[in-house]
């Protein structure tokens, strides 16, 4: 039995994983040079609890188990998580209902714990927010993570058990014969399959068309964000949310794993086409800052370090796409919106099942499923980080001193599959922080061309194309 899992984001990634408890081959294709660079790695990160989600929906089913697991997943593949829990703020009567409204929904879809706060109970835990807040609905299940971070673990605990890993190779074709599949072309070659799973994010809809389905339409819809520096990290402990409105969940202020804040996304419908528009505009950054300044107007924008857009698969029914549809072996896990992030552990449990049930696979005996991740000695006692200095010295060199990332973290990424600078960044954090690679690109630049035995005009930020040095000034 043989299984191409198409797209390696956080849900494809985690689906490709399941499916190696079970005696079949697994093959991942991502378009990508690295795991987690579509739709993963522009999102904001939060583990919902479900109250946004209208109970019948796919992402209502989903999203309350799928957070359920977050803990046990983030301890088994050792990822970042963090249960910060999160209020949405009502400002007038309409919004002040609307909390009613999603306290209701988010128990019927068996959210624990929640609770609406009167004012001065939300100021008293959150005095930075608007004094003009009305209430505000409690959630504490409600968590934050790092997708790429997931993604990439995942991927890296499935090689451990057997995946077969093709990046850079962009699927171009879906052989089906008598209503079956067969095979999965790429630009390297044919690969004979039982089974197809459209992970494929915001190219779902075309993966589908492949298959010879028709029916799945996405859009893009861009979110733009602004990012504060670690010396914001007391301004606010939990996600903020505004009250809803029917296109998105609004602008919000949250915090970010490593102690900086995030502000966004507002939410923009692009056409079908525009699967690439990444670019922030001044009318969305402007829109951000305005929607986060009405949740915590002391917000200090001269610490922004970063701003960002991601786009993520829209779609009319505006819920998942799943499941075994048209042809048989083909899977669908498409049109993963909000709460994609969140839902995507139960959904890839669910999908793994589905599949071993229909073709009677047994499950392995010897599936290993915990991860080790990177060590990064700044989270380390000073005992645990002297003793991986006395292993290997590089372990006491710090490259990247915003985050305290060491040569022998970018080592140990590199060894594990960083093959550009994105690829460090994404794995060991160096180059995110308040200089944002300002100070320490050149030496990972450096540690790369050395590490793959390459000159430094041949390494690239993401991929061909992207070589931040040209060549030599002299030979």
């Amino acid at each position: 039995m043989r299984i191409a899992v198409i797209g390696a984001g956080a849900v494809g990634a985690l689906i490709a994983r399941e499916l190696c408890r079970y005696e079949a081959e697994v093959l991942l294709f991502e378009r990508e040079p690295d795991v987690g660079w579509g739709v993963t790695k522009a999102n904001s990160g939060i583990v919902h609890a479900g109250f946004h989600d209208e109970p019948g929906t796919l992402r209502a089913r989903f999203c309350v188990p799928g957070n359920s697991l977050f803990s046990g997943l983030a301890a088994e593949l050792e990822i970042s998580f963090r249960r910060t829990g999160a209020y949405v703020l009502a400002f007038s009567n309409e919004e002040f209902s609307t909390l009613k409204t999603l306290r209701e929904q988010g128990e019927a879809n068996g959210v624990p714990g929640l609770e609406i706060h009167g004012r001065e109970e939300v100021l008293a835990r959150e005095p930075r927010v608007n004094p003009e807040v009305r209430a505000g609905l409690w959630s504490p299940t409600v968590g934050i993570t790092l997708p790429w971070e997931l993604a990439i673990a995942a991927v890296e605990n499935a090689l451990e058990n057997g995946l077969e890993l093709h990046l850079g190779e962009p699927v171009t074709g879906i052989e089906v014969r008598g209503g079956k599949v067969q095979a999965v072309r790429t630009g390297a070659g044919r690969y004979p399959v039982d089974a197809v799973v459209n992970a494929a994010g915001l190219f779902a809809d075309e993966v589908a068309r492949m298959g010879g389905l028709d029916g799945l339409e996405l859009h893009p819809r861009r979110g733009e964000y602004v990012l504060l520096d670690e010396t914001t990290r007391d301004l606010v402990r939990a996600v903020l949310f505004p009250a809803p409105t029917e296109k998105s969940k609004g602008i919000l202020v949250l915090p970010t794993v490593d102690g900086g804040l995030l502000l966004g996304p507002n939410a923009q419908d692009l056409p079908g086409e525009a699967k690439e528009a990444t670019e922030t505009t001044r009318e969305g950054l402007e829109e951000v800052i305005a929607g986060a300044w009405r949740l915590v107007p002391e917000l200090p924008l001269s610490q922004a370090i970063k701003t960002f857009a991601g786009l993520r698969p829209e779609s009319p029914q505006k819920d998942f796409v799943l499941g075994e549809m048209g042809v048989k072996g083909f899977y669908q896990a498409a049109a993963m919106r909000s709460p994609g992030l969140t839902a995507a552990p139960a959904i890839a449990n669910w999908l793994a099942r589905e599949i071993s049930l229909t073709y009677d696979l047994p499950a392995k005996s010897r599936f290993q499923p915990k991860r080790r991740g990177i060590p990064h000695p700044a989270d380390l006692s000073e005992a645990e980080w002297e003793e991986l200095v006395e292993k290997d010295p590089r372990w006491g060199r710090v490259v990247c001193f915003c985050n305290r990332v060491t040569e022998g973290e970018i080592v140990e990424a590199i060894r594990r599959g960083a093959r550009t600078l994105d690829g460090i960044k994404f794995r060991t954090r160096a180059g995110f922080g308040q200089c944002q690679g300002g100070f320490c690109t050149d030496r990972i630049l450096e540690i790369l061309a050395r590490e793959l035995g390459k000159a430094p005009w041949e390494v690239t930020a993401r991929g061909k194309g992207s070589e931040p040095v040209l060549g030599e000034v002299r030979p």
